[in-house]
């Protein structure tokens, strides 16, 4: 055509301002090198690095591009390119293999299920896991197993049981912390929880804490009511304790399996062993043991004398000495493994805790272990991945915050806010509870996943962080650990002692009208040795400065047992007889509250400051926000 000029092209790639058409597709890994992208592509590596210097990006052909670099190159060269996980990689190579094979039946077999033991720290919960491993008979070793890592087999035998002869993993290092760290980094471990509840003293805010772990993992639950031997016994009361929160029994017509059992007396074991292989039979969990190896890590430790040692949870697969891995931004080679008893093993099928030696570094728990054939590909995923984590620590995750919902809903329509409640007293959690899940509206669905009595944890902050969800304390404080741990994640606290507040603060926050908020400055923090009451004068708390700095002009929060029982300012602060304007760490002072006289001995005293922040849908909050 008369007055064409084509656009300009450098080793057949198009440099126009147009895309040029897509007549091919390519499936790369992620950090791909550019010269095995050039390999994808068809095309000399110094072609595609004269295309990345022309778009300012200076790299050697080993060096590894970012997905979003990938796509845009691979445009350029006529090829639409789809960027997924080396996990996800070794996963088709082994689907393609079983494929390939003849008798795929014989591969996939039946596998044994991972317990997850949780409950209250008195309902007993050691003492049941003790029980059941020394029911372990075909070890030889009743009452004397070796516990080398948190995850161990039992093999359960009864006689006339369809059952007898199967093996079932529990899992002892999970707690609640562990549990979330590993589902916040969607890490699926655990096929069944069991929930330990004492029958002689219910369900306690623990026990409530772990169901609603369980049910965010949506992991199938098995109650196990324990001390059914004591005298003061009530099973049928803790099953209606449950079904009130959702736990309906089965001979009630739910879909939850009660067992009663005496860990000191060793009744219903057996029984609640049968009832973990029927449950865990619905489930139908299979495993292929001829591919290679695949894993999650439970936890990693340093061991002065072997080095990195991480616990992994063998789910899929078969592991072998000698055999290199990946496991989350590191590698290595298994040098030597051991089972739960401490000996050392050659090979490990699925669902079998090992330890493993040989790490280059430190794992974090819930990082996915994969066996790889090539070594220095490994090496290079872990490099790469560790670059990324760098830049996402300096770029750090958006949690959700209540200014940035309304922009939220502008962008995706219906919006689910997730809510954990904890407050000072039962009555008010639940009316909270209620009364934001009747505002939900068409676009904005208030879901409250967690409600508790106390102080916010850092248990509340982990189970946050892996749901998304907003934390509301009503009249109690975070624990300074907790607060700490908020700011790291990203999660936002509210903290509120009137419920209208409250109401009116959420409701606002769906209609995008928030008021501009009040970050929260820590100063310091002390504890009230002893109390002095001066006539005329009044009440003054004899304190030590247990941390940071104790100002006079600074605001005051008065906590006792984790619960707030003032909010004020300091009325006089004096060191001996003179008045001072602070007092720092380490120090004892006499410290005036003004006409609040309500104090006693072992009282925590909070200082800070508030400093107004402008309203901004897209800013992150502090972890400790107040409202005027």
């Amino acid at each position: 055509m008369k007055g064409f000029v084509p656009p300009p092209r450098f080793g057949g790639a198009y440099l126009g301002n147009e895309p040029p058409p897509v007549n091919r597709e390519i499936t790369v890994t992620e950090g791909i090198s550019v010269k095995d992208l050039a390999e994808k592509l068809e095309i000399r590596a110094k072609d595609l690095i004269g295309v990345l210097l022309m778009r300012g990006v200076f790299v050697t052909v080993n060096q590894s591009l970012d997905a979003e670099m990938v796509k845009d190159v691979a445009s350029r060269f006529g090829a639409a390119a789809t960027v997924i996980s080396y996990e996800d990689e070794i996963a088709n190579q082994a689907i393609e293999e079983i494929l390939e094979s003849d008798n795929i039946d014989e591969l996939e077999i039946p596998r044994s299920p991972v317990v997850t033991v949780m409950g209250h720290v008195d309902h007993g919960k050691t003492s049941l896991l003790d029980a059941i491993r020394e029911t372990d008979v075909v070890s030889g070793e009743a009452g004397g197993i070796t516990q080398h890592i948190g995850a161990y087999k039992v093999r359960f035998s009864k006689e006339g049981s369809p059952a007898s002869g199967r093996e079932i993993v529990f899992l002892d290092t999970p707690g609640h912390e562990a549990f979330t760290r590993m589902r916040a980094r969607g890490a699926k471990v655990t096929d069944l929880v069991v929930i330990v509840v004492a029958a002689d003293d219910g369900p306690m805010p623990q026990t409530l804490e772990a169901i609603d772990h369980a049910k965010a993992a949506g992991v199938p639950m098995i109650v196990a009511v324990n001390k059914i031997d004591k005298p003061d016994a009530n099973p049928d009361k803790v099953m209606k304790q449950l079904a009130d929160r959702g736990l309906v029994p089965e001979e009630w017509g739910g879909d939850v399996v009660y067992v009663p059992v005496s860990a000191k007396k060793r009744i219903g074991l057996d029984a609640l062993l049968e009832m973990i292989c029927l449950v865990s039979d619905v489930a139908a969990l299979k495993c292929t043991p001829g591919r290679k190896a695949v894993g999650t890590v439970l936890e990693a430790k340093l061991d002065r004398g072997r080095g990195t040692v991480a616990t992994v949870l063998v789910q899929n697969g078969t592991l072998r000495v000698n055999e290199s891995f990946i496991v989350g931004n590191t590698f290595g080679k298994v040098r030597a493994m051991f089972d739960d008893r401490g000996r050392a093993i050659e090979e490990a099928g699925p669902s079998t805790p090992v330890e493993v030696l040989g790490l280059e570094g430190m794992p974090d728990s819930g990082d996915t272990f994969l066996v790889v054939a090539d070594r220095d590909k490994a090496k290079g995923i872990a490099q790469y991945r560790k670059m990324k984590e760098r830049e996402a620590q300096l770029a750090k995750s958006s949690r959700v915050s209540l200014e940035g919902l309304a922009e939220q809903i502008r962008q995706a329509g219906v919006k689910d806010l997730a809510i954990i409640i904890k407050g000072d007293v039962t009555g008010s959690v639940e009316v909270i509870a209620d009364s934001l899940i009747r505002m939900s509206t068409e676009k904005v669905r208030i879901k409250v996943i967690h409600s508790g009595v106390g102080a916010i944890t850092e248990s509340d902050i982990l189970l946050a962080s892996a749901s998304n969800a907003i934390i509301i304390g009503f009249n109690v404080r975070p624990e300074r650990k907790a607060a700490e741990l908020a700011q790291q994640e990203n999660v936002e606290i509210r903290l509120h002692s009137i419920i209208y507040e409250l109401q009116d603060e959420i409701r606002k926050a769906m209609l995008g009208l928030l008021d501009p908020t009040f970050k929260e400055n820590y100063l310091g923090r002390g504890e009230i040795l002893n109390v002095i009451r001066i006539p005329k004068v009044g009440t003054v708390a004899g304190s030590r400065v247990l941390d940071g700095v104790l100002r006079r002009d600074a605001e005051v929060r008065i906590s006792r047992g984790g619960e707030q029982i003032w909010k004020g300012k300091i009325g006089s602060l004096r060191r001996f007889k003179d008045d001072v304007k602070e007092v720092t760490n380490g120090m004892e002072c006499g410290i005036g509250f003004g006409s609040f006289h309500d104090l006693k001995e072992g009282d925590i005293i909070d200082a800070f400051t508030t400093e107004r922040m402008a309203s901004d849908l897209g800013a992150l909050t502090t972890p400790a926000v107040v409202r005027e």
